[in-house]
């Protein structure tokens, strides 16, 4: 089989995966066999795409063939005559239930498993692997733990859900309130994997940022009142925007180093509008601020004209509204900028994010800044080790040979 081949199949599986497992965890009730059949089906199509060709529609081929395969596991399993009751149901020619205030078949089960009785770490990882197409790799990357850590979250999650009798049922209007929080991490989370992948040759994973972007239009138009929707949507689309230029000569080109005549302007145009119905809501929440840091950015004409005293002051913002290592890593970017590399490093070094390629990343390019050739030789080894993005790695590589050499 030709490698492209086998690409192109992955390629489409990846972009179909979410669909396909979400209509068999609602046909099925049963997560380990949605994931088992999805995974067969994937095994048939890399067998018969290649000499049958791919089908018109592949989604609808990827969909029928695991549910087929859903169909016969359940059939071979024990509890046979309760088990092949179930098969004939699934077989049954009755209309589905009503889909409810959800519709978007993907959207509902991301709002299912989002469910209050699992941890709120366990609901996000557990979603990303169902729907988001997610590996446990790259979902352990995105919480900073080690891959087994993630594997075992993950595993009692599954485990949660069967022993509680959690049903796969359609969320009521009560309960995306409730539920909102987490299912917003799972989109935020899939688009931050497609806007710079943890591994591969693809940089940008456009299925992902994509799907995102449709997720976050989904949930405006289900909750166009609530202003944490509206700062996410904003935070995707700005960053959007700047796709086209992200990548150049396999390459990863930073924000400061990109051609800003190839911003996408509709996309910014678009952000901002949501970012000021955010501001005059005068309700600053995580994703909001995030949008917010983005318009000053892409507000900018040059990267010298970035008014950087007004990203501090929101990331201090932000940092009051979520505590956390990432964010005091981004605001010490801006302390950089305006207070000097010395203290941003001091700042840095007190974070220890040790796993976190971006934190050595940073570290390196501060240490740069000021000198400290030798010290910042290590920190950008040690960025080129913790990332899998070829791209990403490129970009670290040309920075560490343009050190000046001891």
């Amino acid at each position: 089989m030709a490698g492209s081949t086998e690409e192109q199949i992955e390629r489409i599986f990846r972009e179909e995966y979410g669909r396909v497992v979400a209509s068999l965890v609602r046909r099925f009730g049963d997560i380990d066999v949605a994931e088992d059949a999805a995974s067969e089906a994937l095994l048939v199509a890399l067998e018969k795409w290649p000499t049958d060709g791919v089908p018109p529609n592949p989604g609808g081929w990827l969909t029928t063939t695991a549910g087929n395969k859903g169909i016969d596991r359940i059939r071979r399993e024990k509890q046979r005559d309760t088990k092949h009751q179930a098969a004939l149901m699934i077989e049954d020619d009755t209309p589905h239930e009503p889909t409810g205030i959800v519709e978007d078949d993907r959207l509902r089960l991301i709002f299912t498993c989002c469910h209050p009785a699992l941890a709120p770490e366990a609901r996000v990882a557990l979603t990303l692997r169902l729907l988001g197409g997610l590996t446990v790799a790259e979902i352990a990357q995105a919480f900073l733990v080690p891959e087994t850590t993630m594997a075992q979250r993950i595993t009692r999650a599954k485990s949660k859900i069967k022993g509680a009798h959690i049903p796969y049922t359609i969320p009521a209007e009560a309960d995306l309130t409730e539920r909102l929080a987490g299912v917003l991490a799972v989109v935020y989370l899939v688009f931050n994997e497609g806007y710079l992948a943890s591994a591969g040759e693809a940089a940008i994973r456009d299925e992902l940022t994509g799907e995102a972007i449709r997720l976050g239009r989904v949930l405006r138009g289900l909750l166009p009142g609530n202003h944490e929707v509206a700062g996410l949507l904003a935070l995707m689309l700005l960053t959007e925007s700047r796709r086209a230029v992200r990548v150049a000569g396999g390459e990863l080109v930073p924000l400061h180093e990109q051609d800003r005549g190839g911003w996408d302007r509709a996309l910014i145009a678009e952000g901002h509008e949501l970012v000021r119905e955010c501001l005059r809501a005068n309700q600053p929440g995580q994703y909001q601020l995030l949008a917010a840091v983005n318009a000053v950015h892409t507000d900018a004409p040059t990267a010298s004209d970035t008014d950087w005293g007004q990203i501090a002051t929101l990331y201090d913002q932000l940092y009051a509204v979520s505590p956390t290592p990432v964010v005091a890593l981004n605001r010490a970017i801006a302390f950089a900028e305006l207070d000097g590399p010395e203290v941003a490093l001091a700042e840095v070094d007190r974070l220890q994010l040790t796993t976190y390629h971006a934190w050595h990343a940073t570290r390196a390019d501060l240490l740069r800044r000021l000198g400290r050739s030798a010290e910042a030789r290590a920190a950008y080894d040690a960025a080129i080790a913790a990332t899998d993005n070829e791209a990403e790695q490129a970009y670290l590589t040309r920075r560490r040979g343009s050190l000046a050499q001891p």
